[in-house]
């Protein structure tokens, strides 16, 4: 067997949960959007089930399979629905959906709704993706709170450069927030992994707990208060000493400069591990820091090997403990939200 394999600490998810609710105060929802950033959303549902307040995911089709899969929870749409008709299933399965847009409102409110629906309302305080801007937010709000067809109203908005304290762009994102709501009663929600980290004038009555649930610090550092979730490991399936001077792997980009003992690893960029990855980019060889040599192939890498005690059979972590998924995505020029969400043909191992 393959020996690729994605290990899924079930335990430090629960724990990350915890840790950051108790930062953040309130209540919390657990983002479970594309596949709960490829660590498996169901699995990841379960484990939070009695603790999480409620979960979010971006589309329809996620949230069924989650209700289909016995979760009970409150669940978001961060994205609403994409068709009038989708309310019909947000309202069949108790879904909160986000209102982002007119058309949205407007749909809404033309609804037969069987039971009132809670909705997040959402404001485009800066960042221009989505939501009703400050100046047009009340006349949404009052909309939705004299139709008879809302429970309630959750005002939500979201953050454009949270994870980069010196622009101080979230400081006027929360200034404009803060002015499109007053005078609107009901809960809010404004603090996504970042801010709930290191704003705390953003922890309102709704955290949203994304990247940071699987213990990846948006800030690109190792934040001490969190704990990596996935790992993502393989085996060392083939050695070789290379001489001085002799290339390694496609495009010959890599030429070393003294002997040279490397190892093959089952793991490429069909499995998810980024093609652009260089020379240098860090693995761990049993535990030891090490580097990738050469281009990263579809199959398989190439890793330095020591000396002794590292060959056929040793492990190889390209990312988890030892080794930050920021640090791969640093050196592959992406970020650790992609490469999270495109690990394929890897076992996945959940651990309680």
């Amino acid at each position: 067997m393959r020996p690729l394999r994605a290990d899924i600490r079930l335990d430090r998810l629960r724990e990350n949960y915890q840790t950051l609710k108790r930062l953040h105060g309130g209540k919390m929802l657990a983002v479970l959007k594309a596949d709960a950033y490829g660590h498996g959303a169901v699995r990841c549902a379960h484990a939070l089930a009695d603790l999480a307040d409620g979960f979010a995911v971006a589309f329809l089709e996620e949230a069924v399979e989650l209700r289909k899969q016995g979760i009970t929870q409150p669940i978001v749409l961060l994205e609403g629905v994409f068709d009038a008709a989708e309310y019909a299933a947000v309202d069949e399965y108790g879904l909160w959906p986000v209102v982002a847009d007119q058309w949205q409102l407007e749909t809404l409110l033309k609804h037969e709704w069987k039971t009132p629906v809670k909705v997040w309302l959402k404001m485009d305080s800066g960042m221009h993706r989505a939501g009703f801007f400050p100046h047009n937010y009340a006349s949404a709000y009052t909309a939705l709170a004299q139709s008879g067809k809302v429970s309630d109203i959750v005002k939500i908005s979201h953050f454009a450069c949270a994870d980069e304290e010196e622009r101080g762009m979230t400081e006027m994102q929360l200034e404009a927030f803060d002015m499109g709501c007053a005078g609107l009663a009901g809960e809010e929600s404004l603090a996504n992994s970042a801010a709930m980290l290191a704003y705390p004038q953003a922890r309102r009555d709704w955290g949203r707990a994304g990247l940071a649930l699987y213990g990846i610090d948006p800030f690109l550092e190792n934040d001490p208060r969190i704990k990596p979730v996935m790992r993502l490991v393989s085996r060392v399936f083939a050695e070789r000493v290379l001489q001085p001077h002799e290339p390694i792997g496609y495009g010959a980009s890599f030429y070393t400069k003294r002997s040279t003992r490397v190892g093959l690893a089952a793991c490429g960029y069909a499995d998810g591990y980024p093609r652009r990855a260089a020379t240098g980019t860090p693995v761990a060889v049993n535990g030891r820091r090490s580097r990738i040599l050469g281009r990263v192939s579809m199959d398989m890498l190439t890793v330095e090997l020591a000396d002794t005690h590292e060959g056929v059979g040793s492990e190889v972590e390209l990312w988890g403990d030892t080794v930050s998924i920021n640090e791969v995505a640093a050196a592959a020029g992406t970020i650790a939200y992609e490469l999270l969400c495109n690990v394929k043909r890897a076992k996945f191992v959940y651990i309680q």
